[in-house]
């Protein structure tokens, strides 16, 4: 058992065979043995260098091991949920070297992804995806008379998403052969109940049961009756040690729980499983952060963690103290989640299972009555809160802006299209960073400013994110308001109230070019604003279009720059060159977003500035506004100049 973070490179011979080109399929049980120690103190060691998700990635070391030694990957098929889980994937499919630069700008990516390597059949990033991309393939395969293996792995937590539901339906009447692993390892399924459980599950996965099993079926579904009486008595008879009902109800084969740490059995269980027909599901229990102590004890805090930082040598000197760390804005929303509902009795909270992420675990503690985790469920979270807005109270819905996505048709029918009283509160807005673009929230202000009696506030730092989460949910109707991922800007929060929260602010007044500045965009105008004598404004909110405002602007300079973290198309900056058209004012705009393409990982710092949200893009536009000339190529870092 592992205690410490390895600072040196563990001794791995075997898994430094595999990475040049020894197949896995070759080793004993002793070698598969040895080969799961190597490959756990590798990826602890690796991720230690490289910061990154490892908790589950080190519970997956005996499965991840077992298919590779089974199955004739790339060519059978392993479709991974999420990703989380994938890092020893990686480490085995000939990626171990380049494990340095995980989540780097360059990169290997943080999750499955196509491009990177045909070991990964199908990207992730968000849940659930598995089993409906797993059954694809199989009905593919079966379509074209391949005979290639498909297997899912998917977790406890991403199971509860609803599409996966919709996937184990279908392919119970569809029949493709496929194998779905259930990796459990929070108990959300069932509980483990034991040595019988183990014994019938050794027994139900046998060749001599399996054989017995379909021999069965052929004669007593002769007999009618006794054919039913036969299922029935299987089927009561595993649901009195396994949770497997539900799944077998569905048309599927399930087998388990299994112990996901025990290899030899978990080898032999998937051989036999390996050529059955029809839907499998095996269930294997496993330990989240399995073989590192700290992990074991506190799964949900090892989820993830930092680059460890090396320890500076020789003799320590005395250093000035550190100036504090701003508040996250997840914290921030945390705490104005625990003011409110202090205020107001009818506040209730939902989150679709990011209770941490969304800063929540105060309140969850504080007001449990009050407080919804729906699992990985975002359609249900949003309609659950039109359904609790329709009985007076006033539900709070804290979701990343990506996850956001899932739920859009409820955001549209159920919520906005009958003007209730939701508030959303949109963490991870804009871009995250090292998870990439399955997780950047690029895209929030364009999929929202289309949909009619949804307010949008984007606030500029701690201070304006609780107030202007203040004005949504005093709001009477559907509202939003969307910040990014990460720390603020270090302003401190003032409860007294903002008079003007709804309107924008000029900061600095400037000449003849005014930037518009939206959200977590703010110092990066300023600083180019300070440098060259523009006037900044922090617009604060897209939605309502402060129509007054920008005709003020537009007469008092002769030209605008937008700046935004979304897409530029049907963004904030889309919303300003409708107005001044509208408007009728002859005062040209450029828009600064994001560009059209999804946008790699990196750190946030410098994706912002590869892709224009910078001071010095803010410059290079302002200067060819001056002169009066179109930018050149290699400044249209985004969308180009439109003239309203």
């Amino acid at each position: 058992m592992l205690t410490e973070i390895p600072q040196v490179r563990p001794v791995t011979p075997l898994l430094d065979a595999i990475d040049v080109g020894r197949a896995l399929s070759d080793l004993s049980n002793d070698e598969l043995l040895t080969l799961c120690e190597e490959l756990r103190a590798f990826l602890l060691y690796s991720v230690g260098q490289t910061g990154g998700h490892f908790g589950a990635g080190m519970g997956v070391v005996e499965l991840t091991v077992a298919l590779h030694h089974i199955f004739n990957t790339p060519d059978d098929r392993i479709v991974w949920d999420v990703g989380h889980q994938t890092y020893p994937h990686k480490i085995l499919t000939g990626r171990m070297q380049q494990m340095h630069t995980m989540r780097q700008a360059g990169g290997l990516s943080g999750f499955p992804k196509r491009s990177e390597s045909e070991y990964d059949t199908f990207g992730v990033g968000h849940s659930s995806t598995s089993i409906s991309a797993a059954m694809g393939m199989a009905l593919a395969a079966r379509q074209k008379g391949d005979d290639r293996k498909v297997i899912a792995v998917i977790g406890d937590g991403a199971i509860t998403g609803g599409m996966a539901f919709e996937a184990l339906a279908h392919a119970g009447h569809e029949r493709p052969n496929m194998l779905v692993i259930l990796n459990d390892n929070q108990m959300s399924i069932g509980h483990n109940t034991g040595g019988l459980a183990t014994y019938f599950a050794k027994i139900w996965a046998s060749k001599t049961y399996i054989a017995m099993r379909e021999g069965s079926k052929k004669l007593l579904k002769r007999l009618g009756p006794a054919w039913d009486i036969a299922k029935r008595t299987e089927e009561h008879m595993k649901g009195m040690v396994a949770p497997g009902t539900l799944f077998e109800e569905l048309g599927w084969h399930y087998i388990g729980p299994l112990d996901g740490h025990d290899l030899p059995q978990l080898v032999q269980t998937i051989e036999n499983m390996k050529n059955l027909e029809g839907p499998q599901i095996l269930h294997i229990r496993t330990v989240k952060g399995k073989g590192f102590a700290p992990a074991e004890q506190d799964p949900v805090g090892y989820h993830a963690m930092n680059k460890i930082e090396a320890q500076p040598k020789g003799p320590q000197h005395e250093t000035i103290p550190a100036k504090p760390k701003a508040k996250k804005y997840s914290d921030v929303f945390g705490e104005w989640l625990c003011e409110m509902a202090e205020r107001d009795p009818r506040l209730v909270a939902i989150t679709p299972a990011m209770c941490e992420g969304s800063g929540m675990v105060e309140f969850s503690k504080r007001f449990p009555d009050r407080f919804y985790d729906v699992a990985i469920a975002e359609q249900h979270a949003v309609t659950l809160a039109a359904g609790l807005a329709c009985e007076g109270l006033k539900p709070v819905v804290a979701i990343y802006s990506t996850f956001l996505q899932r739920g859009y048709d409820q955001l549209i029918h159920d919520v906005a299209l009958q003007n209730l009283d939701v508030t959303f509160a949109i963490d991870r807005a804009g871009l995250v960073g090292e998870d990439g673009p399955t997780h950047h929230g690029a895209f929030d202000l364009s999929y929202l400013r289309c949909i009619p009696n949804l307010m949008i506030g984007a606030p500029a730092d701690e201070n304006e994110c609780w107030h202007m989460l203040g004005a949504a949910y005093q709001h009477a109707g559907a509202a939003s308001v969307r910040y990014p991922r990460g720390s603020g800007r270090g302003i401190d929060i003032d409860l007294e109230p903002i008079a003007d929260i709804m309107q924008p602010r000029c900061i600095r007044k400037g000449d003849d070019i005014a930037v518009l500045s939206y959200g977590a965009c703010l110092d990066a105008a300023l600083n180019a604003g300070s440098a060259h004598n523009l006037s900044v404004y922090d617009m604060r909110w897209v939605e309502p279009v402060p129509t007054q405002v920008i005709d003020t602007v537009c007469r008092e300079h002769k030209a605008l720059i937008t700046l935004e973290d979304n897409v530029s198309k049907g963004g904030a900056g889309s919303s300003i060159l409708e107005t001044v058209s509208r408007l009728g004012n002859n005062v040209p705009v450029e828009v600064l977003g994001l560009g059209d393409s999804f946008i790699e990982h990196g750190s946030q710092r410098d994706l912002r500035e590869a892709n224009g949200i910078s001071a010095h893009t803010i410059t290079q536009k302002a200067s060819y506004l001056r002169s009066g000339v179109n930018s050149p190529a290699e400044v249209r870092l985004q969308p180009n100049r439109i003239l309203a």
